[in-house]
């Protein structure tokens, strides 16, 4: 078969992810997908009473029921394996001195559909990315992410290498089987950089955010004001990114799709008076003793607006967490902060 980076970047590749049994996965599928079905159903019939009572769901609504309607939505999490962190790579300890050696992990063995079919998270999927990165720069893949960090002014962010001694390092925690917190185990994430062996600061991931952010919007700046830099990605790059592609789902939103390494929502509107989707792209991180989230909500811009100066990209709000917990759901507090300081900045 050929496996293509399009398909890496989108998880459709058909390459396990932590679980080996692909039975084992087709069954959480398939309880995901029931559950999802059941939520939806309930959804209905309560949208049905409501218009029954001659209640309507729409603006009238006060926001705190609509907000806490979405969060229980939201952290419903179909999808969502609460087991994954028994699997047991991801507590490997071995050091690998490249990527291209990290690939013997999974390189024997079988696909679990043919790339391009069906949906799969693969963290070892990135770590093939990351190799294909390495061979086509010429470069180790540390090496060339380090200098992209560097020329992105986020200094904080490092090789989450054990040995090395990093300034303001976080412990991290996890919750032991009779509910106490204990201090994570070791581990050592050098058999994934791209997937999860980075360690960051909030500040830099703000500084990520705004450079996409920037990049995306710059276009729309550049035939009205000519001293306007060039992003540090073409904006047709960005929209690449973040249009989703089909038979991808996202299991820590249920309104988004994968698209290139983000998973994204699109802007809708289905009726009148119904609940309006923001466009936004996001992706959460865990890890063990660790979780974040990086959303990335851009402002609806106006052609008359564009023209007008100061305004300038980037445009909109950018909201990191980063919490030194295991399995921690962070993608809706995300969200609700972006459309917190997104309502306050319209009001104005």
């Amino acid at each position: 078969v050929t496996i293509t980076t399009r398909q890496l970047v989108s998880h459709l590749s058909g390459i396990r992810h932590y679980e080996k049994d692909i039975t084992k996965v087709k069954e959480e599928k398939e309880k995901a997908n029931r559950a999802l079905k059941l939520t939806k159903s309930h959804q209905d019939k309560e949208q049905k009473a409501k218009e029954g009572k001659g209640t309507e769901n729409t603006d009238c609504v006060k926001q705190k029921k609509e907000h806490d309607s979405e969060t229980k939505s939201r952290n419903s999490k179909p999808g969502r394996n609460d087991k994954e962190f028994e699997q047991e790579e991801y507590y490997l300890k071995e050091k690998f001195e490249s990527v291209i050696e990290s690939l013997k992990i999974f390189k024997n063995d079988p696909l679990f559909f043919k790339p391009g079919d069906q949906f799969l998270y693969s963290t070892y999927g990135f770590t093939l990315l990351s190799a294909v990165v390495e061979r086509a720069s010429g470069q180790k893949f540390t090496d060339y992410m380090l200098k992209m960090f560097r020329d992105l002014d986020m200094l904080s962010t490092v090789l989450d290498d054990n040995e090395a001694m990093i300034y303001n390092r976080a412990r991290c925690y996890i919750y032991n089987k009779k509910g106490r917190l204990v201090n994570a185990p070791y581990v050592d994430n050098s058999y994934k950089w791209a997937g999860g062996g980075f360690l960051s600061s909030v500040g830099d991931l703000l500084k990520f955010g705004n450079a996409l952010l920037y990049s995306y919007q710059a276009g729309q700046f550049q035939n009205n004001n000519s001293k306007l830099l060039p992003g540090y990605l073409k904006p047709s790059t960005v929209a690449m990114m973040w249009t989703p592609v089909p038979k991808t789902e996202v299991s820590w939103d249920r309104d988004g799709k994968y698209a290139m390494t983000w998973a994204v929502v699109e802007k809708n509107q289905q009726c009148g008076c119904c609940r309006q989707q923001r466009h936004y792209a996001s992706h959460t991180g865990g890890a063990v003793g660790a979780s974040s989230v990086l959303l990335i909500l851009p402002e609806e811009l106006h052609p008359e607006a564009v023209g007008a100066w100061p305004v300038a990209p980037p445009r909109g709000v950018v909201v990191t967490i980063i919490c030194n917990m295991q399995s921690v759901s962070l993608n809706s507090t995300a969200l609700r902060i972006a459309r917190e300081f997104d309502r306050e900045k319209q009001a104005q």
